[in-house]
């Protein structure tokens, strides 16, 4: 079989997905899929990332985040790219690995840390974002699967929110 590609020739991945990014078997379609070649800005990006987010589909806001981050300009990209990281550590929480988790909340919130006290910070709720809850909050939960456990920790704290309300 052959890979699927765009008209540029670079490889795509048609195949359906689950809820945490798994493969399913390309006949089922039972996840939207977030479309390779997505571009996406800002608010835009925030919006949609932040209800996947909710809805407990990580995986799918990592792919947002990281479309965002390929479309943004130079002083935006350590922020999508950092929220991209803390999305698929949470994905690798809900899948189980611990360590994967604890690692890319860090690294991801270390990205974003960066872009909200650096030089390109664009105030500090970019977009809407309240990123200070998110850096609070990815700290907390990765001390928190450090100290107790993927086991102790409840679904709802899996879901974090971008935007308030």
């Amino acid at each position: 079989m052959t890979r699927d590609r765009d008209p540029a020739g670079r490889p795509r991945n048609a195949r359906p997905r689950d809820a945490l990014g798994r493969p399913l078997d390309r006949a089922d379609a039972g996840q939207d899929r977030i479309p390779d070649d997505l571009v996406i800005t800002g608010a835009d990006a925030a919006v949609r990332a932040d209800r996947l987010l909710r809805d407990g589909l990580p995986f799918h806001a990592h792919e947002v985040l990281e479309a965002a981050w390929k479309s943004a300009g130079p002083a935006e990209r350590d922020l999508w790219q950092g929220l991209a990281q803390i999305a698929v550590g949470l994905t690798h929480a809900r899948r189980g690995n611990a360590r994967g988790a604890v690692t890319l909340l860090r690294r991801g919130a270390q990205r974003v840390r960066a872009y909200q006290d650096g030089p390109a910070a664009a105030g500090p709720s970019p977009y809407g974002m309240d990123v200070a809850s998110v850096l609070a909050g990815c700290e907390a939960l990765a001390t928190r699967i450090e100290q107790d456990g993927l086991d102790a920790i409840p679904s709802a704290a899996l879901a974090p929110r971008l935007l308030p309300g």
